[in-house]
C-alpha cells in the first residue's frame, strides 16, 4: 500500500492500533499453566470486539488467530495444546484486518523472570527494530534498514535470521514491494517512495542464522538453525520525508 489519502492512513492507523492493543493485551494475559490456544483465543475475542478479523486466518487459512511462539519456535507457532510455563520466552505476532486495510505487529516476551541472557536478548531485540525505524524516510534507499539493523547486530555479538523479512502491508498482509531484508543486503537497489507501508521486523538471535520447518507434519512452524534463541519486534510503518510514521502503537 502506497498512503494517497488523510482517509486510508486514518484506517491504516485504526487497524494497526487494534493489532497494538491485542498484542499488549494478551502479553499481559499470559500465565504460568495457560495454553497458547487458551492465549489466542484472547487475542480472538479482541479482534472481534474491535470489528477486526485474524489476517493470516483470511489469507492463508492459518490455524489460529494468531501467531504464538515459544522458546525453540521462532515464527509462525500455531496455538494449542502447549502449556506455556515460567522462564518461557514467548513471541505473540498479531495481524489483522478491518475496512478493508491490513496491518501487523509483534514483540517478543520472557513470562515471569527468565534467563538474564534472554531479558537482554529482548531489550537489543527491540533496539534493533528500532535501529531499522530510525532509518526509514521517503527517498532513503531500502538498504538502510539492513544496514542498520545489521551494525547494531554485529556491535552487540548478535546474528540475524536471514530468511525472515520485512514485508509491505496495507492491501493485503503481504504486499507490494515485496520483502525487504532486516540484514546488510547489497543487491537491494530500491528507494523508500513517500506513503509507501511496510514492516520492520529483524529477528535477532544468539546464534542463529536461518529459520527452517519445525517439522515434516507443521507446516507453519519456523524454529532456528542453528538452533539458538531468537526474539523479533516488528511495527508496521509508514515511509515519510519526514520520517517513519508507527501506527502499530497501542496509544
Amino acid at each position: 500500500m502506497t498512503i494517497t489519502t488523510e482517509e486510508q492512513l486514518e484506517k491504516l492507523k485504526a487497524i494497526g492500533r487494534i493489532c497494538a492493543l491485542t498484542r499488549d493485551a494478551m502479553a499481559s494475559a499470559m500465565r504460568v499453566g495457560m495454553t497458547t490456544l487458551e492465549l489466542d483465543e484472547i487475542g480472538r475475542k479482541l479482534l472481534t470486539e474491535h470489528g477486526a478479523l485474524s489476517a493470516p486466518e483470511v489469507t492463508y487459512d492459518f490455524p489460529g488467530a494468531t501467531c504464538i511462539s515459544v522458546n525453540e519456535e521462532i515464527a509462525h507457532g500455531i496455538p494449542g495444546d502447549r502449556v506455556l510455563g515460567a522462564g518461557d520466552l514467548v513471541n505473540i505476532d498479531v495481524s489483522a484486518v478491518k475496512d478493508g486495510v491490513f496491518a501487523d505487529c509483534g514483540s517478543s516476551f520472557i513470562l515471569g523472570e527468565g534467563d538474564r541472557r534472554l531479558v537482554t536478548l529482548c531489550r537489543d531485540g527491540k533496539k534493533a527494530m528500532w535501529a531499522g525505524i530510525r532509518a526509514v524516510k521517503a527517498g532513503a534507499p531500502l538498504a538502510d534498514i539492513g544496514t542498520a539493523i545489521g551494525q547494531f547486530a554485529k556491535k552487540g555479538g548478535y546474528t540475524l535470521i536471514s530468511n525472515l523479512a520485512s514485508h509491505g502491508v496495507g492491501d493485503s498482509l503481504h504486499d507490494e514491494p515485496g520483502e525487504i531484508a532486516t540484514w546488510p543486503d547489497r543487491s537491494e537497489r530500491r528507494r523508500m517512495t513517500d506513503g509507501l507501508v511496510f514492516t520492520i521486523e529483524p529477528f535477532l538471535s544468539l546464534g542463529g542464522r536461518m529459520a527452517d520447518q519445525k517439522s515434516a507434519d507443521d507446516e507453519w512452524t519456523l524454529t532456528s538453525k542453528p538452533s539458538a534463541p531468537c526474539v523479533q519486534y516488528e511495527h508496521t510503518v509508514v515511509a515519510t520525508p519526514r520520517g517513519a510514521i508507527v501506527v502499530t502503537l497501542a496509544a
